[in-house]
């Protein structure tokens, strides 16, 4: 067995790729349109995955957006996307940055969980090491759910 993609619905194509690839990072590694079922399947990898997803087509985040207007709740009904970071302080700001809302700051140099426009909620931990908690994060108060 081999992990191989997490299917997450988005509503707004464009928005989903600002988020995931300006912001978090991940590379699009290849696309689908599919004009019979009126879908469009977007696979996402992160910069260290993407040798290893040209070549498997694994591990990935696969975006499906359906043309025909959704309403998609929940999102945390499946749980979470997790990524290791190399700093995650700098990830968070840089998110801070874009306007985006960190949900649960790394208070602890470890761990922080931030949503995406469909309310996806992702995960980020640092690698290695926990950072020296500092502020602003170190004080900072849990905003929404996460």
């Amino acid at each position: 067995m081999r992990y191989l993609h997490t299917m997450v619905r988005v509503s707004d194509l464009d928005a989903a790729l600002h988020f995931y690839c300006d912001l978090l990072g991940l590379a699009e590694v290849r696309r689908k349109d599919n004009e019979k079922g009126r879908f469009t399947l977007v696979f996402l990898a992160a910069p260290e995955d993407e040798t290893r997803s040209a070549r498997l087509k694994a591990p990935e985040i696969e975006l499906t957006h359906n043309w025909d207007p959704e309403t998609y709740d929940g999102g945390r009904n499946f749980g979470h996307l997790a990524y290791e970071v190399d700093d995650i302080y700098a990830l968070c700001q840089h998110f801070r940055d874009n306007g985006v809302t960190i949900n649960r700051p790394p208070r602890d140099g470890r761990m922080a969980f931030v949503r995406s426009p469909d309310g996806i909620s992702v995960e980020l931990l640092q690698k290695g090491e926990p950072l020296e908690p500092t502020e602003p994060w170190a004080s900072m108060e849990n905003t929404g759910t996460w």
